[in-house]
């Protein structure tokens, strides 16, 4: 399995946090429930979201 990257990078950890907490979340939403989903810290000091299927 490969990770799904989302394609939106945010200044500050709170608000890949908080996008992070709303894929987990959306488990009756979607077909297939996220088996993992992380926070990332990107070289240039921002954050984004990486998720396993």
């Amino acid at each position: 399995m490969a990770w799904v990257y989302y394609m939106k990078i945010f200044d500050t950890r709170f608000q890949a946090d908080c996008l992070a907490a709303r894929i987990r979340d959306a488990e009756g939403v979607l077909q297939k429930a996220p088996k993992y989903v992380a926070v990332f810290r990107t070289p240039s000091g921002k954050y984004g979201i990486k998720i396993l299927w």
